[in-house]
């Protein structure tokens, strides 16, 4: 079942009218959430530059 399809499912659709895809929005700011705190823990420079020396 598609969740934006509002004749299977005519709360859900009407709740995403008045409020916008909330679950869309929170997926979306998860996966960039993610791939920020990839970039923060991301140590492989350091070791590239240690590896030169």
């Amino acid at each position: 079942m598609s969740f934006t399809d509002s004749s299977e499912a005519p709360i859900y659709a009407g709740l995403v009218e008045e409020h916008g895809d909330v679950l869309a929005e929170v997926r979306r700011v998860a996966e960039e959430t993610l791939r920020e705190a990839d970039r923060a823990v991301d140590f492989s420079d350091v070791r590239r530059s240690a590896a030169y020396r």
